[in-house]
């Protein structure tokens, strides 16, 4: 063997044996999950056209870019999130599915759900928290009430004004309306409704005493003077519903507060897999575009990775724990 014919070898198992290793250092990178070509699902558990649905395709959309791969929604609506929920659970634990959910999934539904068909703290993977949403009660635009005290006034001497529409039984607006009534002393009872649509229509129709429900569902009917919004549940007052006062500046404090929605993945999805979608989500929620739309709808951007979402699903589980305990609820 001649030395070119050595040296040309040498050559080519060096170049083969650099091949390898770039290929796998690749297959290690989150820049590789990343740009994995395939179409990732997005499962949703709520049907299209809400504002859910809204902020899902406009997540997807911006993804799309950070990922390098297509990402689309798959709706799969019923039982509050759980039947997507179940899908999840089962699909491949590979990256190429991730489920958008609001934080009851893993913080209120273990109390209210007597045969829940997953355990939160085996079967989810958490990616990142997308935003907080507040609650807010309100009344028809044709009531003469005005104000929290007003409303309570109004309960307390007449049973019949004591209950409240909530879009859907064990749904986190219904255990807020009872949460609002046990801070005031007084025992308002739920109305439950197929989704917050039905709870406006009530409301406008004078149809109910009053509502409670996320602050996003009743903004723009508020702003139109079809309804009238008494309070919502934020710290300061909110910048969607500047003419509204707070529960706490009303009094009630403990009202304080509101639920979140977040990116999951099945248990099991490799590390590399998962950050990069945490640090796609991170860079979509910091653009300015994204921040604006989720604030008209209602929403408040967090933009936060794994851990903070874990430790807000652990601190959010205590509370509505606390409240579904207190309500007297029993789980269905």
């Amino acid at each position: 063997m001649t030395q070119r014919t050595v040296f040309t070898a040498f050559n080519r198992r060096r170049a083969t044996a650099a091949l390898g290793a770039a290929l796998l250092a690749a297959s290690l990178s989150p820049l590789a999950h990343a740009q994995d070509a395939r179409p990732a699902r997005l499962l949703l558990g709520f049907p299209a056209g809400g504002s859910f649905d809204a902020i899902a395709r406009l997540l997807a959309e911006k993804l799309k870019t950070e990922l390098g791969r297509p990402v689309i929604v798959d709706n799969k609506p019923g039982a509050g999130g759980r039947i997507a929920m179940d899908l999840m659970k089962n699909a491949p634990a590979d990256g190429s599915v991730v489920m958008f959910a609001p934080g009851a999934i893993t913080s209120l539904y273990p109390y209210t759900v007597a045969k829940l068909n997953y355990d939160p703290k085996k079967d989810l993977a958490p990616i990142g928290t997308v935003a907080e949403f507040p609650f807010a009660v309100a009344v028809s635009a044709s009531s003469k009430i005005t104000n929290l005290r007003e409303l309570i006034a109004a309960a307390k001497a007449n049973s019949a004004q004591a209950m409240f529409g909530t879009p859907a039984v064990g749904a986190p607006p219904h255990f807020y309306g009872l949460a609002f009534g046990e801070a005031a002393g007084v025992k308002l009872d739920p109305i439950p409704f197929q989704g917050s649509a039905p709870v406006n229509q009530a409301l406008m129709g004078n149809q109910i005493p009053m509502g409670v429900d996320v602050m996003g569902s009743m903004v723009e009917n508020h702003k139109g003077g079809k309804i009238r919004v008494l309070a919502v549940s934020t710290e300061q007052r909110a910048p969607q519903l500047p003419d509204v006062p707070t529960f706490a500046e009303q009094g009630f404090a403990s009202v304080t507060g509101g639920d979140f929605n977040a990116f999951f993945a099945p248990a099991g999805t490799p590390a590399p897999a998962l950050a990069a979608w945490s640090k796609a989500l991170s860079n979509v929620l910091a653009q300015a575009e994204v921040k604006d739309k989720l604030l008209t709808m209602g929403f408040i951007p967090v933009g936060k990775g794994p851990e903070e979402l874990a430790n807000r699903a652990a601190a959010q589980a205590k509370r509505w724990e606390a409240i579904v305990k207190s309500s007297g609820f029993v789980a269905q």
